[in-house]
């Protein structure tokens, strides 16, 4: 039976901070716009700052979903699935913001994380519900190991490579919305 929750407290900061994946999911305002989930997890890349506040470092990558809906509406969703231990699924429903490269805030948010290759923002998200629930449907899996090759992929680019992949890749939304269309173009 699911439990709506006051905070994130001590328990559930746990649980989420051990998990080794979590999804995303974000949409538009328009009701024909396309409804976006995303499965995050870099090791490293995610915090509980507070009781009422988390934050991961959003990755360069061929969408820009997520950051296209939150400038647009801020709503998002995190979800936490435990697919080893005691079943058991927790949920993040709240008010997101895009901290980017580029901004002086990220500066002071960058430091949380540990691994930061290939980084485009920051999203903060002020959790206005906490719940969790059984998870007696999600599947037991083995976690054989991190996947290195996003941040990898993007170290090679280097910065200005990143700078013109986010140019082709993450200025707009699939809807059309505008995304990531932060990074200085080129001079000439």
């Amino acid at each position: 039976m699911g439990k709506v929750h006051e905070n994130i407290d001590a328990r559930l900061r746990s649980f989420v901070e051990a998990q080794h994946v979590f999804f995303v999911a974000t949409a538009p305002l328009a009701a024909d716009g396309h409804v976006n989930v995303s499965p995050k997890g870099v090791d490293g890349s995610f915090a509980v700052v507070d009781e009422r506040t988390v934050a991961y470092l959003d990755l360069t990558a061929s969408g820009a979903e997520t950051i296209a809906h939150l400038r647009e509406n801020g709503r998002i969703t995190l979800m936490f699935c435990a697919f080893d231990g005691p079943p058991n699924i927790v949920r993040l429903h709240g008010h997101g913001r895009v901290v980017t490269i580029y901004d002086d805030e990220y500066a002071a948010w960058a430091p949380r994380f540990s691994e930061r290759r290939g980084a485009r923002a920051v999203i903060v998200v002020d959790v206005e519900r906490v719940s969790d629930s059984c998870g007696y449907g999600v599947p037991l899996l083995d976690h054989v190991g991190e996947r290195d090759l996003l941040p990898q992929f993007m170290d090679r680019k280097g910065a200005e490579g990143q700078a013109d992949y986010r140019r082709r890749k993450n200025r707009t939304s699939i809807d059309g919305l505008p995304a990531f269309d932060d990074d200085p173009v080129p001079a000439g």
